[in-house]
């Protein structure tokens, strides 16, 4: 029987019902690794884990805030449960507001911090101390966005948290790497999503003709970049950004947002 890059390997992904981190999810359940599902839709949740064991995939969904402690702590409790250890997490859930920084709400404001980063953080820490328990190596990855390297119009205080989760890598490689564990981010561009298509009918088109490789990401282009640094074969990396736009941070022409309706 042809061993997987990902035999033995005990997945958490946050925020994975739907678009990057259901891919992800998949993928690496595909290739071999036991997954804990996450999203805060328990129906959204329960039909993406569905859809993976269907494949043939190890995977157990797991319903919850990913910005609560409580969740946080039951998550990596679960996955030691069902398959007796962690080794890879994946903190994948965020969320966007687009707003005018002159009128942004207070609540907006928290709501994308307390998700994006206190989540992220929350869960990292969990799952890094239970790497630590066991004495064997991990994984953590870290889902950031080409908005924490260029401005983008009306996303300040989500670009605010994307450029936090990457020197949160930064910074925790000092503490992590003498436990094995590396941490990295991705960060990507313009992706074809569930979610970015009903927001707007018209992002293929937009973002086609701003992405110098002529098309934004698909789910696939964004998880295979994950993988790469979740697997064996990137053991030396650790405290790095791997951006997947297509080359648009390299030019950086923003769309047309003067049909957008700004949420406030």
């Amino acid at each position: 029987m042809n061993s997987q890059p990902f035999d033995g390997q005990v997945a958490v992904i946050t925020g994975a019902g739907q678009g990057i981190g259901f891919e992800i999810a998949r993928q690496l359940a595909m290739q071999g690794a036991g997954v804990i599902l996450n999203d805060s839709d328990e129906v959204l949740v329960k039909d993406a884990a569905r859809k993976i064991r269907d494949e043939g995939g190890d995977c157990i969904a797991f319903a919850g805030d990913a910005s609560r402690p409580e969740v946080i702590e039951s998550l990596v409790d679960e996955a030691v449960k069902c398959f007796g250890k962690l080794t890879i997490c994946v903190a994948n859930a965020g969320i966007t507001l687009f707003g005018d920084f002159f009128e942004y709400p207070v609540d907006s404001l928290r709501k994308v911090l307390e998700v994006n980063l206190m989540g992220s953080f929350l869960l990292t820490q969990a799952a890094a101390r239970q790497m630590r328990k066991q004495k064997s190596a991990g994984r953590v990855l870290l889902m950031s966005s080409v908005v924490g390297h260029q401005a983008h119009q009306f996303l300040g205080a989500y670009a605010m948290t994307k450029a936090g989760l990457e020197m949160l890598a930064k910074n925790l490689v000092i503490e992590l790497s003498p436990h094995g564990i590396t941490i990295n981010t991705v960060a990507p561009g313009a992706t074809l999503t569930e979610r970015t298509l009903a927001e707007d009918p018209t992002y293929p088109k937009t973002w086609s003709a701003i992405t110098p490789m002529g098309r934004p990401a698909i789910c696939e282009d964004i998880a295979n970049a994950a993988l790469f640094l979740l697997s064996p074969h990137s053991g030396h990396i650790t405290g790095q950004s791997l951006v997947v736009d297509g080359g648009w941070t390299s030019v950086s022409p923003l769309p047309d947002l003067s049909n957008m309706a700004v949420k406030k």
